[in-house]
């Protein structure tokens, strides 16, 4: 079997798009060969690699628009740049296996949001393939007016709305050092690892069974009555 291509866009830039491939890239590296394909000139997740300790799990970095595919990975994480014309979103998307869409909680961000979303469903056929396709609100302060209006402006989609990621300083001390926060001391990161298990569990999944996955529809946040889940990796040191 190939590769799975993970998918991580948004049109508008500044939404936390390389932060949330260089964490996937972190986590999909303890459950086997990982590559991040880096699309973007400003070579952010490059760069990230390149600090990266050679002690640490291997992770690769393979060329974007050139790269074909291949059997050497069991996962690949794709960063493209913010702006992308409709012919490269096509193409990004038939790539892709499970496409993840980081938006943040503001006014710009959820009318920009609309628009590209509305993009990826006509240009990328998201609703007649049936390709896995979840939002994940970025930097959220989930006690705020503005993060109300983002949930419900996502459950109007439709789309599965499968987690809120805090402004954390953690990713940004990760970012340094070249990791993922599951990478990091367990008591420092535990707050951020609760808020990534829904993203990978819908993400292991969606891989599992190639289509989208049937999920409680509940925004993130929202207290339930069904037992808590084992998390599915815990921060290691």
């Amino acid at each position: 079997m190939g590769a799975k291509h993970i998918l991580v866009i948004n049109s508008k830039g500044g939404v936390g798009k390389s932060t949330l491939t260089s964490n996937l890239a972190s986590y999909f590296s303890f459950k086997g060969r990982t590559a991040l394909c880096d699309f973007d000139r400003q070579m952010s997740g490059v760069r990230w690699l390149e600090r990266r300790d050679s002690s640490r799990r291997k992770i690769d970095s393979i060329t974007g628009w050139e790269y074909r595919g291949t059997d050497d990975y069991e996962w690949i994480i794709m960063d493209p740049p913010a702006a992308v014309t409709r012919k490269d979103l096509t193409s990004l998307i038939a790539r892709s296996d499970l496409i993840i869409v980081p938006v943040l909680p503001s006014p710009i961000d959820i009318h920009a949001a609309a628009d590209f979303i509305r993009d990826l469903i006509v240009y990328g056929r998201i609703r007649t393939t049936q390709k896995p396709i979840a939002v994940v609100a970025n930097r959220a302060r989930t006690n705020t007016v503005i993060y109300d209006q983002l949930k419900s402006f996502l459950q109007s989609l439709k789309l599965p709305f499968i987690t809120s990621l805090r402004d954390s300083q953690n990713y940004i001390h990760a970012s340094a050092q070249g990791i993922g926060i599951f990478e990091m001391d367990p008591m420092m990161v535990a707050r951020d690892i609760e808020q990534w298990q829904p993203l990978l569990r819908w993400i292991n999944e969606a891989a599992e069974i190639g289509r989208m996955p049937l999920m409680d529809q509940t925004a993130p946040g929202t207290p339930t009555k069904s037992k808590q889940q084992k998390p599915l990796l815990r921060a290691v040191n």
